[in-house]
Formats: structure tokens, sequence, C-alpha cells
């Protein structure tokens, strides 16, 4: 016979709440207890002295509330004892705020404690210099990603500022509604679907519940109060059907522990909704958790159950065979009971229960001096693919959308399997072309068709659970289309099919961008490249929410952005840096005040091919931080006793020139004969980005052999994320060749961007 526990009925409230306890020696004899019932060590003399180091440092601080500040550090490492970390996690829980705060520096940390505890303190540190805005994307989605490398860093930078969010949501009472409403907002989009992916629904359950109080508290409180007003009577039925089930699993020989409870708030809140009911239309509002030793023991209790109770067709969820990508594991079923009321039941092991409760925090394994992640750490692919997004996308506005999906654990999952048997996890609603890009960008790029079940199917077909997915690729592909964007589901495959995109049409867009704002410059009076200084650039990048210049010329080109308003804020810029702003006409008379203006171009040096305005019989060279060829658009500047150096206009020397030598500068352009002339050689310098592989540079090297030039240097350099920059010289006719050649690095797999030497 099998033995059977029983827990008590009980609502969702899974981490105590330490700031119940009024005194900070109350709270102080509340850490050490809750450390001592799982710490294996029984010597705490580091904590205690963080205890009191965190103590002094405050002493003169006080909350909002009233309180000694040294509650809330308190209350933060009592929340990181709760996940059961480690000593050094917890000690920089209780000083996380002591460098930011107070005089006390990371080298006093450093010195008094170790580099670790050092480490962790000045990660949650920069985290807490972060701000959150709703409207002021370009800030969000910076802050967000240095949240990230933190995490991939140390994941318990992450853990920390989880227990320092939930305290601070637990006393948001004490701030205005306006900031209540944002620290919600913020809490609702980022920390909690954080929690949610680390696994932690001790954390993640209490976020989403804070956030609704502040966010709808209307809604909140008439769900708070119909849930306490019903709570005997649901206790009653939970009762009798746990006694019901129990006896039939005991009689299967299954030794289990039972327990019931209220869904927490949120999710109450969710399902009204999402099925548009009052919280009197939903039953099933409360689950039944059998806990038992192995999977095995799992299967045979679903198989009582089902025997026992009639199942709701399409609410059986095995989340063992297939785990959720939070590593959660458990049997959902929905029955129907024996008074005719809907009610959920979850079946797990212990482990698998203790993985659900702690997530990431479950798998922390002890050693003196430090503690570290096992392989578990290994499970979190979803990081590593937000990172390397990160690489990919200049643009902030389409990385927060990216993000925000892919963090999104609402939305229902659908399990696939590949021709050999391998699971896949897409989103509900997703097509084969979701599928291809799972399995690989180039798979999806090649794809031209699909089978599902050996038949063949339209690519915007919706994958069901269970389906078996071949893609049918072709080497003569064009690539994807514009329209697949339109069905596809998976922040994946939308990622890369845009990437695609940008990549095919870069160069064109960001010519197309340059032009407009030049003859948008040229129709308003404005000598364009005055205002293009890199400090003034760095201000428009910003503000419309993009990593580089070139992503901001590319979405002009594209019509993400209006040319006029771009070079309305760089005039802007300028003139707020300047005290007595002038008028572009007048900062042009200065300039042609200070030089010589020819009205007919002298051509000099004969073999040099360049033709300038206003100078005769002086030498001409090439500038080497640049490297211009024929066809590249460029300007003279006359150096002090060596005649006039040759830039291309878009170098950075020449935009972030100080304005004292500006006045230098002259025009200069190619004479026709340099363009169509043959034999002449120019030395040109390219930076390739690329996804390191084997085989990369004996690709890169074939091109350069195809089209019978030489190479004159090549250097490489890894990052540890696994980009590689490969820098290249070599000698070409002009704009023309080098375009070809470039054209043709663009055709290799693995190439992520390519740009010429600037400065």
């Amino acid at each position: 016979m099998g033995e059977v526990t029983y827990s008590n009925f009980r609502t969702q409230k899974l981490i105590s709440r330490p700031e119940d306890f009024t005194s900070v020696e109350a709270l102080h004899e509340q850490l050490f207890d809750t450390i001592r019932k799982y710490h294996p060590s029984t010597d705490f003399t580091m904590i205690e002295d963080a205890f009191r180091l965190a103590e002094e440092a405050h002493k003169d601080q006080m909350r909002k509330s009233g309180e000694p500040y040294l509650v809330h550090p308190l209350c933060v490492a009592i929340i990181l004892a709760e996940l059961e970390l480690d000593k050094e996690t917890i000690i920089a829980g209780l000083l996380h705020d002591v460098v930011e705060d107070t005089p006390i520096t990371l080298d006093d940390i450093r010195e008094q404690f170790n580099d670790e505890v050092a480490s962790l303190i000045d990660g949650v540190t920069k985290l807490g210099k972060l701000s959150y805005s709703h409207d002021k994307m370009d800030i969000q989605a910076e802050n967000l990603r240095k949240m990230f490398l933190a995490m991939a860093k140390d994941i318990r930078v992450i853990l920390i500022k989880l227990a320092d969010r939930l305290h601070n949501m637990r006393t948001l009472q004490y701030m205005t509604p306006a900031k209540q409403r944002e620290k919600a907002r913020e809490t609702i989009d980022i920390y909690a679907p954080i929690a949610d992916r680390l696994g932690i629904s001790k954390i993640k359950v209490q976020l989403d519940d804070l956030s609704l109080k502040y966010l709808q508290p209307e809604v909140y409180q008439d769900i708070y109060q119909k849930v306490a007003q019903d709570k005997e009577v649901r206790k009653d039925f939970i009762e009798a059907t746990i006694k019901e089930v129990g006896e039939h699993i005991e009689e299967a020989g299954i030794k289990a522990e039972m327990s019931g409870r209220v869904k927490h708030l949120f999710s109450i809140y969710k399902k009204m909704r999402n099925q548009q009911k009052t919280i009197d239309q939903i039953y099933d509002i409360f689950a039944i958790r059998i806990m038992v030793d192995s999977v095995k023991d799992c299967y045979a209790a679903l198989g009582v159950i089902h025997e026992l109770y009639t199942p709701i067709p399409g609410r059986f969820k095995d989340y063992i065979a297939m785990p959720k990508e939070n590593m959660y594991q458990s049997l959902h079923t929905t029955v129907i009971g024996s008074r005719g009321i809907p009610f959920e039941i979850q079946i797990r092991t212990f482990e698998m229960h203790r993985t659900a409760e702690y997530g990431i925090a479950a798998h922390w394994k002890y050693k003196e001096g430090g503690g570290s992640l096992n392989k578990e750490e290994e499970k979190l692919s979803w990081l590593r693919q937000i990172l390397e997004w990160q690489q990919d996308m200049s643009d902030n506005r389409e990385f927060l959308d990216m993000l925000k999906t892919d963090l999104n654990l609402f939305t229902e999952k659908v399990y696939c399997f590949t021709p050999q048997g391998d699971v896949k996890t897409l989103p509900q609603g997703s097509t084969p072309v979701d599928f291809a890009y799972m399995i690989h960008s180039a798979v999806g790029n090649r794809m031209v068709g699909a089978r599902v079940n050996g038949m063949q199917v339209p690519i915007e077909y919706k994958l069901q659970t269970g389906d078996q997915v071949e893609i049918i690729t072709s080497q003569n592909s064009k690539g994807p289309s514009r329209d697949w964007l339109s069905f596809v589901q998976s922040t994946q495959a939308k990622n890369k099919i845009n990437q695609w995109f940008k990549k095919e049409y870069k160069e064109e867009n960001i010519t197309r961008g340059r032009d407009m704002m030049e003859k948008y410059a040229k129709a308003k009076g404005l000598n364009l490249s005055q205002y293009l200084k890199p400090e003034y650039q760095s201000v428009c990048i910003r503000k419309y929410g993009y990593q580089t210049w070139d992503a901001v010329l590319a979405a002009i080109g594209h019509g993400g952005l209006k040319e006029g308003q771009v070079v309305n804020r760089l005039v802007e810029e300028y003139q707020k840096d300047h005290q007595t702003p002038k008028t572009d006409e007048e900062v042009l008379a200065g300039m042609e005040n200070q030089q010589v203006v020819s009205k007919q171009p002298t051509k000099i040096r004969a073999n040099s091919g360049i033709t300038v305005k206003g100078s005769d019989d002086v030498s001409v060279r090439f500038s080497k931080c640049c490297s211009p060829v024929p066809g590249d658009e460029i300007i003279g500047f006359v150096t002090r006793g060596r005649g006039i150096s040759i830039h291309r206009t878009d170098c950075s020397n020449v935009l972030s020139m100080p304005e004292e030598d500006r006045s230098r500068l002259i025009e200069a352009e190619w004479s026709p004969e340099a363009i169509k002339k043959n034999g002449e050689r120019y030395l040109t310098e390219l930076c390739l980005y690329v996804q390191n592989r084997r085989g990369i540079l004996l690709d890169i090297t074939k091109v350069f052999m195809e089209m019978k030039m030489d190479i004159i240097s090549l250097g490489t350099r890894v990052s540890k994320q696994g980009t590689a920059t490969v820098y290249l010289s070599f000698e070409t006719s002009g704009r023309e060749e080098l375009d070809k050649i470039m054209n043709k690095l663009h055709n290799i797999e693995s190439i992520i961007d390519i740009e010429r030497a600037s400065g």
C-alpha cells in the first residue's frame, strides 16, 4: 500500500514577508534562523560582519516609511536566504546599497571580504543606476542590455536585484501614485518575466500580484475580496477532493504528498481577462498538487486521476516529457470533480517541485569560499540567445519588441519534432518557417517548402503539438520573403528575417539616407558637414534609439526616420554648443574669408587624378586613415608644410575635426580620367565582422583569388561571444571594383557586416 501525506489548504504565500517583523533585531534573528535551516556551514562570521558593516554604514539613513534604512537590506538578505543561496550572495544582499549610498568603496568591500562579494555588489550597483521609462524606449533598451550582460557574467547579480525589487514592491505604498504605477509597470514588464524565465515562482507570483495591486487597484481588491469570501467553501471542496483522490492514490501503492491551493490573484485576473468571464463564472481557480518520488509514479498517479474523474479535452499538458524553457516540469490536467466542478491537478516529483519553486537557485551547489551553478545553468539558452540579439540589433525599438515577446511566457507553446526526433518548442500559432529558423538561420533563409507528418503543407500552416516537420531547402533560394513577417510567431524567426533584409539592403539604405539628408540641408541652405560632429550624432543616435550613425542613416533610407527631424536635431545641438549661435550663412562667410577661393578648379599633379579648388602647384597625398579610392566623395585638408591630404567625406577624422581647423578644408574631386583609368592601384582597408567558424578565412581569401587580387595584410580578433573581426588591406582600381568585392564578401555565410576604414 502507498502512503499519502496531506498538507493544509493554503492561499498563495510562498515567501515569508520579513518586513512583518517590526524591529531590526527581529529581522536579524529571522535572517540567521533562515540560513541555519539549509546552509551546511555553522560559521556565519562573514555574514555577521556584513550585517555590522551595513548597520554602521546606514545608521543615519531612513526609508520613506520612517523605519531605519537597514530594514531594507536585511529584508533583501532574508529573501535570498529563503531561496537558499550561498553566503557570498547573502552578504552582497546586505551590502548592495553601501557603495552607492555611503562612503564605503568596492576596495573596502574587497579588503574586508573577498573579490567575489565585491564583484556581486559592483554588478548590483551598476544595475541600480538603471532608469526606466515607458516612453523613453532607447533608455529602457540600453538598461536591459546591461542587465542581461550582468546576468551572463554572474546570474546571482539578477537574483539579488529580484530580491531588492520584491521588497521595494512590498513597501510601495509609501511612494507617490505616479511612482507606484511606474515601478509596477516596470516590474510586470521586465522583472516578473525574468523571474519566470529563471523558474523562480516564489518571487514571480508575488511580483505579479503586487504589480496588479498598483496598476489595477479596483480589479485587485475585487478579486481579493471575492476569493476571501469564498475561501471556506473552496477549502471544504478541496479537502474533500484531496481525501477522495488520496484514497485511490494509496490503493494504487503510490507514496505521495498532496496539497491544495488557490491560484494567485494575477493568475485569476488573466483567466478572467482571457476568457471574458467574471470570477463567479470561473471554477478552476484552485489546484491540487500531488508530489511523488519518481517520474514513473507521476504517470501512475495520472492514470489513477483520469480513471477517477473525467478529464477535460485539450487541457492535459505534459511538461515532464517536454519541459518549459525555464526548467519547469510537471503534469497538468483539468478534470470534472464529483460535484461537477472543474479543477486542476498538478503531478510532479519532489525534485521537480523544488525546481518549480526555486528555479535556477534550486541547483546551487555549495563549497567553502563561494558557490557555483552546476550544469543546469547551461539550460539558460534563452539568455545566450538574447545576448546574440544584442550584437545583431542596432535598433533599440526592435530589440525591445523582440525581447518582450520572447520573455512573455504567458503564451502557450507547441512542441514539434524533427525527422530525427529532436523536440523544438515554439509559440502557439507557429508555422514551418518558425520551425526552420529554430533549426538554423541558414535553413530558414534557404527554405522553399515543408512537409508535416509526411504531407506537403503551405508554409503558413499552423503547427500542432506532436507534428513532425521536415523543411525543404534549396541552394537556389533567393532568401526569405517580407510576407513571412506577417505570419511568423517566434522572436527568432522575425529577428533572422529582418536581419537578412537589413544585410541585403543596408548599404543601399545608408547611401539613400545620406543623400536625403544632404538634399534636405542644401534646400535649407545649410552646410551639413558642419553639424556632423560625433557628439551631435551621438545625441541623435540615443534620441531615436539606434546603436550607430549608419543605423540612423539606414532608417532614413528605408523610411523609418524623417531626414528633416535628424538634420534639425543636429542643428539644435550645434547651436546649444555655441554661446552666440551663428547662422549657417555666417559660418560659411567666415570660412570663405579665411581662404582664397577660385571659381575655376585647378588640376595639380597630373598623376594624382585629383582636382582641387583654390590651390596650384602643391603636393597632394592620400590620407591613410580612410584610404580614398576613385569614385569616393572626397575633400582636401591643407596641412602645415606637407601640402594637401585627401580624405573621404565620411572620414571620422574629418567629421570630428575641431571647429578652428575646419576652415582649412578645401573642395576636391576625382578627375574623370582617374575614375576611368585602368592600371592605377589604390590601397584600401576593410573591417569584416563575422560569426567565427572553421573555414571562414578560407572563404574570404577565395573571393580575392577569384578576382585575381592580392591581400597585402590580414589580421583577426575573436571575442568571447564567438564574433570575429577580420582586418584586410589590399589594392584596388577604384570604387566600382571595391563595391564588387564587398558584394561578394557579403554573400559569404557568417559575414555579419563589412565596413571600410574611416579614421
